[in-house]
């Protein structure tokens, strides 16, 4: 799942700022990662999304039964117990 709406910028916008044009900065995080500062300090982070298909991304990549079902099946390839694609019959 890769997500296509992560740039390498940052950009860093105090809370007061934030809080007065909140709908300008949700544009602004489709494309960069906003840090949000509260005394010159990182408190937080802003983002957003360009489509319904990153925020579903973003849901299954932070979803602890999702990661937990990942790590079970990688866990059970290990240990032998899959089928390569390359086996998989299909119709």
């Amino acid at each position: 799942m890769a997500r296509t709406i992560r740039k390498s910028r940052v950009k860093e916008v105090p809370l007061s700022e934030i809080k007065d044009d909140l709908s300008r900065y949700l544009r602004e995080a489709e494309t960069q990662e906003i840090v949000i500062t509260r005394h010159g300090k990182p408190a937080g982070v802003l983002i957003g999304f360009e489509s319904e298909d990153d925020w579903f991304d973003y849901r299954m990549e932070h979803d602890p039964r999702f990661l937990q079902r990942v790590e079970q099946a990688r866990n059970s390839l290990r240990a032998g117990r899959g089928v390569r694609l390359e086996d998989v019959e299909t119709e």
